[in-house]
């Protein structure tokens, strides 16, 4: 079983991807990374998937991977979250991830997503928050 990458490390790694892209991609995913961390400050970066950003709390948030054509933003619990905005145009057909494709030149509506974060972040801390069961007591009668 691999260990996970500590986060220290996994920023490191995330700081050498966006400088080794070195075009667009390496400079959108800097900016949503940004956008990502204003949205929340006590997001905590992760390196998965055999080089993968991932941003947590409570859970997986979502990952920045980067393609030829796109910079992909993928929410585990996608489906789950409200979008007014419609930010989501990707994996829209999944019952659980949705993803938001960014283009090379397209703007990103910052106040949007970091709405999507933080309703991203509400959800996994609702799900991690359930109250366990309270066990029958051991009374005995007197």
């Amino acid at each position: 079983m691999k260990r996970p990458v500590p986060a220290e490390s996994a920023s490191a790694f995330i700081d050498e991807k966006i400088k080794d892209l070195a075009d667009w991609r390496g400079k959108m995913l800097a900016k949503v990374r940004e956008i990502i961390h204003a949205a929340d400050p006590e997001i905590v970066e992760e390196w998965k998937w055999m080089g993968t950003p991932v941003f947590s709390h409570g859970g997986i948030v979502c990952t920045g991977e980067t393609y030829k054509k796109v910079v992909k933003m993928t929410f585990a619990k996608g489906a789950a979250l409200p979008d007014p905005s419609g930010l989501f145009n990707s994996s829209l057909d999944g019952n659980l991830r949705r993803a938001i494709d960014i283009h090379e030149g397209e703007k990103v509506d910052q106040a949007a997503l970091k709405d999507l974060i933080r309703a991203a972040v509400a959800l996994n801390l609702k799900g991690n928050s359930k109250t366990k069961p309270l066990r029958a007591s051991s009374k005995r009668a007197g």
